[in-house]
This record gives C-alpha cells, sequence and structure tokens, in this order.
C-alpha cells in the first residue's frame, strides 16, 4: 500500500476493542516519533506512555480515550525549542504534531487504530502524571485495535475541501 493510499484509509478510531497493543508495536510506533524531524533538531517533545489500568483512569479525568489501551501524551519542553527570531513564534506545538502524525500513520501500517486528541484538560494531565513546568501536553494519542467497521476511504472526496479550494500557486 502506498503512503497517499494508506493516509486516505486511516480514521479516527473512537471505538476499541480491549486487546492490548502488542510491545513490539509499540516500540515501532515510538521509533517512528523518535525520527520525526523537528525545528533545528532541538527535539523538544517529550513523550509519556500510557498504557497501565491506573494511568488510563488518570487520562481519563481529563479526557476521552474512547476506551484505547494505550494512549501517548506528546508534551513539549519549551525551554527546548526552536524560536523564530522575526516574530519569536516557537515550533513546540508544530514539533509535537510532527511526532504525533508520525506515530499515528505507524499505528495504521501497523493495523491500529488511533485518534489525535486535543480536547482535554492539560492542568489535570500535568497534576495526574507530575509534569514540570517546563512541560506542556499538546496533545494525547490515542491507539488500539479498532471495534467496528473502517470509514470509506474515498470520504475525503465528500469530506474535504476541494483541492483547487486547498491549494493556491504563487502564479495566480
Amino acid at each position: 500500500m502506498s503512503f497517499l493510499e494508506m493516509a486516505e484509509a486511516r480514521y479516527s478510531v473512537r471505538d476499541y476493542t480491549d486487546k492490548k497493543v502488542e510491545q513490539e508495536k509499540l516500540k515501532k510506533i515510538l521509533e517512528a516519533a523518535h525520527v520525526a524531524p523537528t525545528a533545528a533538531n532541538k527535539q523538544p517533545a517529550r513523550l509519556v506512555v500510557v498504557q497501565e489500568e491506573e494511568g488510563l483512569k488518570k487520562i481519563g479525568k481529563a479526557a476521552n480515550i474512547y476506551g484505547a489501551p494505550l494512549a501517548i501524551i506528546v508534551c513539549s519542553d519549551h525551554t527546548k525549542a526552536w524560536t523564530r527570531p522575526f516574530d519569536q513564534k516557537k515550533t513546540t506545538d508544530i514539533d509535537a504534531t510532527i511526532l504525533t502524525d508520525h506515530m499515528m500513520m505507524e499505528a495504521a501500517e501497523l493495523g491500529l487504530g488511533s485518534v489525535w486528541i486535543c480536547y482535554f484538560k492539560p492542568d489535570v494531565i500535568r497534576q495526574e502524571f507530575q509534569l514540570p513546568d517546563t512541560l506542556e501536553p499538546v496533545n494525547i494519542l490515542a491507539i488500539g485495535y479498532a471495534n467496528g467497521s473502517p470509514a470509506d476511504p474515498k470520504r475525503h472526496v465528500t469530506q474535504r475541501i476541494p483541492l483547487d479550494e486547498l491549494v493556491y500557486y504563487e502564479n495566480l
């Protein structure tokens, strides 16, 4: 399967079986994050892997992870991020997003479902996982085996804006 075919087939899973994610698959997902590019190679992201019942309950106080047996809290360390000198834009969210996307696509290649969660209470995550002040939880990636039928890979034709509306060329 090509990358584009995999990207079209991947969908946000909001219902998981209780089957645990195998450690070798988790390792590949984490390796995908490890090779992800970051601005100026500063590597400000930090990952909190949560797969034990107690930790999943802690996340449940802050977010709905839809019964996923594995969640990765993606954090950014503001002390390590690259800052664009022209407007002081820190790339923490961008770097965390790239890592998340790499992990999400690796999970799809491994036959796992995932959903990227930004609707969560960061203060609760910070407190429950005792994150230092320098770490900001940016998103949570819930991962597991999908329970139910996959989404139609051709759904993007009707669910996305047309390509000519998305893309502008410099010579308009």
